[in-house]
């Protein structure tokens, strides 16, 4: 059944096309917050344990809200790997299991992550005339922002 919500079907099609990276780079950042809960050593394993299990439970909740607004606004959202790694604008890299490693890298994926949101923030509500998305993606970008001064606040 066609989805009719005062939005336009090319529209609607632009912004689920930006949405499906983002639920990439979603899907990436939470794959890479589980590996640093999972292989993190050293003195500190115990908290920083705790605090990357917190980070991917975040992201787990993200990954969600961004696949239901993909179905609501009527499209599929991507859902295989293939598909993730096809879209994704973040990278795997090699680290040591060092807590500050993990922290640099998912920091600067959180940072990359709040770029592309920002930037489709005015063209969500103005160019596609969908000021739900854009007030959607608002709300993740803050969650972004809080999640990425924690990692942050670690570095100092």
């Amino acid at each position: 059944m066609e989805t009719n919500i005062g939005i336009t079907q090319k529209n609607r099609q632009a912004v689920s096309v930006a949405l499906s990276k983002l639920l990439a780079d979603e899907f990436v950042l939470y794959t890479k917050t589980r590996n640093a809960h999972w292989n993190v050593e050293g003195s500190d394993f115990h908290s920083m344990h705790l605090f990357f299990e917190s980070q991917y439970e975040q992201l787990d909740d993200i990954m969600d809200s961004v696949a239901e607004r993909i179905r609501t606004i009527g499209h599929y959202a991507p859902a295989t790997l293939k598909s993730f790694l096809k879209l994704t604008h973040l990278s795997e890299t090699e680290n040591k299991n060092g807590s500050l490693d993990f922290i640099k890298e998912l920091l600067a994926d959180h940072e990359t992550i709040i770029e592309f949101i920002r930037g489709n923030v005015n063209p969500f509500a103005n160019t596609y005339k969908d000021a739900g998305t854009s007030d959607f993606i608002t709300g993740l970008m803050e969650t972004h922002e809080k999640m990425a001064w924690m990692l942050r606040a670690h570095l100092q």
